[in-house]
């Protein structure tokens, strides 16, 4: 499978202004496959997470199972992880005008 899309979040209730995400956007741009990501703050929760772009399912699944779980953990936090496919839903995406399909 080609194009995937992870969403994570990790239930830290951490306010995103007191988040050090320069730190982790550093490691971040080391994950292999990592196309993009986009930083998400829950709205009332201050849940950290983000919706990210990869160019294969393998990727986003060592991610996810890898470096996102450790940081978690690393947290002490409840996390949440979600694969999905970009290769099936393109045209669709394409009529809406979705930035990642450029």
């Amino acid at each position: 499978m080609g194009k995937t899309f992870l969403y994570t979040e990790i239930q830290a209730a951490v306010p995103f202004d007191q988040f050090d995400w320069q730190q982790v956007n550093v490691a971040l741009k080391t994950a292999p496959g990592l196309i993009r990501k986009t930083w998400l703050s829950g709205i009332g929760t201050h849940t950290i997470g983000g919706f990210y772009e990869f160019d294969t399912a393998e990727n986003a699944l060592a991610f996810a199972q890898g470096p996102f779980t450790e940081e978690a953990h690393r947290a002490g936090a409840p996390a949440t992880t979600r694969l999905f496919d970009g290769e099936i839903v393109k045209d669709a995406s394409i009529d809406l005008d979705s930035p990642y399909y450029g």
